[in-house]
């Protein structure tokens, strides 16, 4: 629920309160949660109402919801028991003891049998513990203190022991002001209105009878002031109109989507369509102090160590792990640091292409983001792959089924067939893209890599032009929305190319949209040529919001890439441009940056990337600006040969820049980044021309080819945004924005014998044995961080190791490798990231952890606490959740890196926010402790498993559990009673890696069926640990025995055998083994394996190489996809070799 909705319950519950509506006021305070009454749970307790005691509890804490809980519903249910032994109702006493207390034996069995022996007593005062029970009344009393004890130091009831401090009859006095505002919206507003209903919006009615026009459609209606203030009005006193009355914030609107038609709001009023979304909370604090986010890691770090709990965790940090608040070239960077922005921005010209016809719009791939698409001003579409220069598709505009077309479009096409291209766009997950154009349609293509293009829909969307398209989910369905010259907005289905919504209300033709959400509200900005912006929420009830766009002429608006700040760049008709930041909050334009050509020649385009800058085309060139200061920061002329107002695109990434070029070209800037992805793909083209002769060219996979930023150190940019992630196995996620491109596996000649690549000798691969100077024993957890620069790594003795790899003349990108050593880091202050460990042996307790995004901090757990530490200054932030249960894994949600899935030694997953310290959720369906657990943001729902060998699929929504299924472990193998069930999604967020010692297996997820499966030999060492490469195509697994084997990922056959001859630690020892395993998040080719002695090595194959082993022959074919896996079983072959 929305803050404001909460706020929305307090509001009534005053209400209810002042108008002594008191069992109403109890029940609606049980139900939210919101607000825990101690006043009334006391006289409660002290009149002895124990059902009602409880019933109340039940709506903020069940019994085994902590050890304050427990302890709480103890002492009650202890009282109820005594109370009828002192009554010597046996009977009573009896079924409380059995009903009541009983479920608190399997805790304390030793208690419940004390408890079970009073009632062979006479008068159970005679037990010594209870000599000096009183009457119920003071034993009452007694049990209170404890029990408020108790509740105020229960993490559930924390911010609920309050009632906010609210003037009197606040929601009276809120409806007065509405009204008061609506009355002002009349257009013959009468002197003492008669309001007799708030069931319908106010309107004084006109002399005729008639009802004043909508404020949405009075041209009449002009700009209103500004937020002034209301004159105090009485609880119950008289509507009274104001001269200046202040338009309601939008942001309470939106929380609860009306039902009735609201009128427009002009002039001030927040732009804002919902709360802000947490991530924008975070990079913008408006919270109240009451509850403070905190933005990790600030200036400051050491006050997050002050906190007793931990607030709210930003998404928007982009500190790399590596990096300190100074300055290094070429990394990615965020708000906190310095640096010298003109050298991360692409101002290199690398590519230059003729597209044949002036482009009029373009957009590169989400996820490959080397794949560009072009439309033209004669209704061309081309597909370029700006890595190789080679266009892969073009296609001349063509109505595909003319029948279909309504006449005006078959007509307006007769008359003149010329069409132009007004925008192209893909969809989020790139399987989609989108063709408007100047004559009524939309052509929405599919895309399956290379130059494999379908049709999809053709849609007659609009009477006139189309100008613009975009992709929506709302409610979580792939939507089209286009806007035309016939001044209407439309929703379309993106799979069926139904009609869904139908938005009216401009008054001249609509030049561009914006969907956006905040929160869970989706919403679309509209602007028009009169210069009008509107909102729009998907209800059909009409335009939300109501503003004039500096510039009131053709106007585009962006969000930045993490959706926290909304620019917009217009350009008037006597060729003023502007761009400008909005104030959301007061729907106000926040600042206008400075730069432009006093007349441009020609409308204006911009875009933004890395949450730092804007760039429009202007004058013949491309300027710059930082997204904090007005004033203009570079400007560019890519060598000459620009039109007046050039168009232009980042990459997702921002290390690629496409802009439009005389004489219909198209001209690639790159910054260091984009210059070193696309030599990789001129290496790959050159390995491939070598190919074998069969081959015509080479295939890329659609999946992972040109996944690019990837040899990119500027990956963490844009990671909030992304579209496809891989969950980790400790619980990370990985953008597939940041994975290197790789070129499918050349086809095997089938006149060659497959033969197993078999490494024995420390020659035969690039390996690389980690510095250490620290005593662990073994390491428990290993993970690359999300930039790639560094290792993170538990041991068993709850120290955690960072090591990190440095720029230097061996290392030019400052990425893990095997053939540079790194520094096993530590703050200057000297201390160590050490978990809080319980009495027992750490050696022996289950350890866990999990990284943030942005790499800025780590949530660990060694069978204690569990530890949010600062990755800046290894200080520990917070501690929560003591044991028992103990936490056994964590993951991050990933839309939401407030919310953390826990899995907990007692069988449970706990949902925690850890932003309001709550436990959301408690998810029960395995009987022993949680071992894995992976989020599928595609699917939207959470996979765990657990040492029962047991999966178990839950709707990451409401948390219910969808499917559930046992691992079928082999006949005649054994396993251990800590036997590990680990679980990772593969890059398509639908199939997932089964991790088991008995086993690999991949399967689907919706069906929870089993698709492939590897069975290593029965006198075979156990699988200790198996991960996914970072791009999907490649299994690392390792054994017992210290082997290591590399699988293709698509049907689980074995390709090469790392062999322990080839890493030998130290000191040689035969019972050394990997414990873990870790891929690196954009090298493919790289893993990293933890071992039992302490050690962590790093994995390469020789450059000469490049890759580990040859694939496999395919079984029945092609074998690239986890979709054309065959049918379930092990390959004999491998079998035999394991």
């Amino acid at each position: 629920m929305s803050s404001l909705s909460r706020e929305l319950v307090f509001l009534i519950l005053q209400f209810l309160d002042e108008e002594k509506f008191k069992e109403t006021v109890h029940k609606l305070e049980q139900e939210s949660g919101f607000f825990f009454n101690m006043k009334y749970f006391e006289d409660e307790v002290h009149n002895g109402n124990w059902d009602e005691v409880e019933k109340y509890l039940s709506g903020f804490t069940k019994v085994d919801d902590n050890r304050y809980s427990m302890k709480i519903f103890f002492e009650i249910r202890k009282q109820k028991y005594l109370e009828a032994l002192d009554k010597h109702d046996r009977s009573k006493a009896v079924e409380i003891l059995v009903k009541d207390l009983k479920v608190f034996s399997t805790f304390n069995e030793e208690l419940f049998k004390e408890i079970t022996q009073l009632l062979t007593l006479e008068n159970f005062r005679e037990n010594e513990q209870l000599s000096k029970y009183g009457d119920t009344k003071s034993a009452r009393a007694i049990m209170l203190v404890e029990l408020k004890k108790l509740i105020e130091a229960n993490p559930l009831f924390r911010d609920k022991l309050q009632f906010p401090n609210l003037k009197n009859s606040r929601l009276r006095t809120l409806i007065n002001q509405s009204l008061n505002w609506q009355h002002q919206l009349c257009k013959t507003p009468r002197s003492n209105p008669d309001i007799k209903t708030l069931f319908f919006d106010h309107s004084c009615g006109q002399p005729n009878g008639a009802r004043a026009p909508s404020p949405a459609n009075n041209p009449l209606l002009g700009s209103l002031p500004k937020a002034g203030g209301f004159p105090p009005l009485g609880a119950h006193g008289p509507f009274q109109p104001t001269p200046a009355p202040v338009p309601a914030p939008l942001a309470g609107w939106m929380s609860n989507p009306p039902t009735v038609t609201h009128p427009a709001v002009s002039g001030g009023g927040a732009i804002g369509l919902g709360a802000p979304s947490i991530s924008a909370a975070l990079k913008h604090p408006r919270t109240p102090p009451s509850n403070p986010s905190v933005d990790y890691p600030s200036g400051d770090p050491d006050h997050v160590a002050k906190r007793t709990r931990p607030m709210g965790i930003s998404d928007e940090v982009n500190l790399p792990v590596n990096v300190l608040p100074m300055s290094f070239p070429g990394h990615g960077h965020g708000h906190g640091q310095t640096f010298n922005a003109p050298d991360d921005l692409p101002k290199a010209v690398v590519r230059t292409l003729n597209q044949g016809s002036s482009p009029m719009s373009m957009d590169f791939h989400p996820v490959q983001q080397t794949i560009l698409l072009v439309g033209t001003n004669v209704g061309e579409i081309g597909l370029w792959e700006v890595g190789s220069r080679e266009r892969l598709v073009l296609r001349n505009f063509k109505v595909w089924d003319l029948n279909a077309c309504s006449m005006p479009l078959q007509a307006a096409l007769v008359k003149d067939p010329g069409v132009s291209v007004n925008r192209v766009i893909w969809s989020p997950d790139g399987n989609l893209f989108g063709v408007a154009y100047s004559r009524h349609i939309v052509q929405i293509y599919s895309y399956h890599g290379n130059d494999d293009v379908r049709q999809h829909l053709e849609i007659d969307a609009h009477v006139g032009g189309v100008n613009d398209l975009a992709f929506s989910t709302p409610n979580k369905q792939l939507c089209v929305i286009t806007c035309g010259d016939d001044k209407i907005i439309k929703v379309w289905d993106a799979a069926t190319g139904a009609k869904q919504y139908t938005f009216e209300g401009h008054e001249a033709p609509v030049y561009s949209i914006c969907p956006h959400y905040k929160e869970n509200i989706q919403f679309i900005f509209s602007t028009a040529l009169d210069g009008k912006i509107k909102a729009w929420l998907y209800d059909n009830l009409g335009s939300r919001v109501d503003y004039e766009a500096p510039g009131r002429w053709c106007t585009t608006m962006a969000y930045s890439a993490d959706g926290t700040r909304l620019f917009s760049c217009g350009t008037s008709k006597d060729g003023e441009s502007y761009i400008v930041e909005w104030n959301e909050s007061e729907g106000a334009v926040k600042r206008t940056y400075v730069g432009f050509r006093k007349h441009s020649l020609g409308v204006v385009q911009f875009d933004t990337t890395k949450n730092r800058f804007l760039a429009a085309g202007d004058d013949f060139s491309i300027k710059f600006w930082d997204m904090d200061s007005v004033q203009l920061l570079t400007t560019i002329d890519a060598d000459g040969g620009l039109p007046a107002s050039p168009r232009i695109r980042f990459n997702k990434e921002g290390t690629l820049l496409a802009v439009s070029a005389n004489d219909n070209g198209i001209k690639i800037l790159a910054n260091s980044d984009g210059i070193r992805l696309l030599r990789t793909f001129e290496n790959l083209s050159y390995d491939a021309s070598r190919a074998s002769e069969s081959v015509a060219k080479p295939t890329v996979n659609p999946i992972s080819a040109a996944a690019a930023a990837a040899a990119t150190s500027s990956g963490l940019a844009d990671r909030g945004a992304s579209v496809v992630a891989v969950a980790g196995m400790n619980g990370d996620a990985r953008n597939l924005g940041d994975v290197k491109p790789r070129i499918a596996e050349e086809l095997n000649d089938k006149s060659k014998i497959w033969k197993l690549t078999e490494i024995n000798e420390p020659s035969q691969c690039r390996s690389l044995r980690l510095p250490e100077n620290l005593r662990v024993t073994k390491i428990s957890r290993l993970i690359y961080t999300n930039s790639g620069n560094a290792i993170l790594a538990l041991a068993s003795n709850a120290i955690h190791l960072l090591w990190k790899w440095q720029r230097s003349d061996r290392n030019a990108s400052g990425k893990a490798t095997a053939g540079v050593p790194p520094q096993l880091w530590q703050p200057s202050s000297g201390i160590l990231m050490t978990n809080d460990i319980t009495d027992s042996n750490p050696e022996e307790a289950v350890a866990c952890f999990a990284l943030s995004k942005n790499d800025s901090y780590v949530m660990s757990a060694s069978g204690g606490k569990i530890s949010l530490f600062n990755m800046m200054t290894f200080k520990t932030m917070t501690t929560f959740m003591p044991p028992p249960p103990a936490a056994t894994f964590l993951a991050f949600h990933p839309q939401d890196n407030n919310i953390i899935a826990i899995g907990m030694d007692d069988s449970t997953i706990q949902i925690y926010n850890v932003r309001v310290d709550e436990v959301k959720s408690k998810l029960k369906g395995h009987s022993k402790r949680i071992t894995g657990l992976a989020f599928s943001h595609v699917l939207s729902v959470l996979v765990s498993s657990g040492a029962d060998a047991q999966l178990c699929v839950w709707n990451s929504d409401g948390w219910e559990k969808q499917k559930t299924r046992f691992l079928q472990v082999p006949t005649g193998r054994t396993t251990t009673a800590q036997s590990d069930t680990r679980v990772q999604f593969h890059q398509d967020q639908i199939h997932f890696l089964v991790v088991h010692e008995t086993q690999l297996a991949i399967f689907e997820t919706t069906k929870l069926e089993c698709v492939k499966q590897w069975l290593p030999r029965e006198s075979s060492a156990p699988i200790s640990h198996a991960v996914f490469s970072c791009d999907s195509q490649l299994v690392y697994a390792s054994f017992l025995d210290a082997t290591v084997c590399v699988f293709s990922a698509a049907n689980l056959r074995l390709r090469c055998r790392i062999n322990p001859s080839s890493y030998p630690p130290p000191n040689v020892s035969s019972n050394v083994h990997p414990l873990v395993i870790a891929a690196h998040p954009q090298e493919p080719n790289q893993f990293a394996l933890g071992l039992s002695d302490g050690g962590v090595h790093v994995f390469e194959p020789l450059e000469s190489e490049g890759k580990w082993g040859v694939p496999p022959p395919a079984e029945n074919g092609s074998a690239s996809s986890v979709a054309a896996i065959p049918s379930v079983g092990p390959s004999g072959s491998d079998q035999a070799q394991r």
